[in-house]
């Protein structure tokens, strides 16, 4: 199993959170919320207002998002979704626990006596230089105040 941080249209509300309970495409085990340890920009670009964090570590805030524990065939389904390693690549990056839910590897979060994790997250070093002149945000809702309607892939 691996551990899979995920911070926009993949997390419980939001619009493709029906692939990460979608057990054809592989197992997702939801284990809790954190945030990332480095300040990363998280913008809402291109026509169809897809979230990005762009791999600028340093640059803008501490990114929410959900812990899941993944099983191989849903990494691949991820990797597949997420347009690695063109559109994304995926990366590890350190990950603050905040609330931890996992069951039989509550011990796990807190071996680390700081609460930081090592999870896999799916960012991009391939964007437009404008990108970086976009508003940042900490947290995505695809129905938050900045008004920028994420696009279906199926309405595409």
């Amino acid at each position: 199993m691996a551990r899979v941080f995920v911070y926009g249209t993949l997390k419980k509300g939001q619009p493709n959170y029906k692939h990460m309970i979608n057990t054809a495409k592989g197992l997702a085990k939801f284990q809790g919320r954190g945030h990332t340890v480095e300040k990363y920009p998280l913008v809402i670009a291109g026509k169809y207002n897809i979230p990005y964090m762009l791999n600028i570590p340093g640059t803008g805030h501490h990114i929410a998002g959900e812990i899941y524990s993944v099983d191989e065939q849903m990494l691949q389904f991820l990797d597949e979704f997420e347009g690695c390693p063109d559109m994304y690549q995926r990366t590890l990056m350190r990950i603050q626990v905040v609330e931890w839910e996992g069951k039989g590897g509550a011990g796990e979060a807190r071996a680390a006596a700081d609460g930081i994790l090592e999870c896999f997250v799916y960012s991009t070093a391939t964007y437009p230089p404008e990108w970086v002149g976009l508003p940042y945000y900490d947290s995505y809702d695809s129905s938050g105040k900045h008004g920028l309607s994420y696009v279906l892939r199926e309405s595409r």
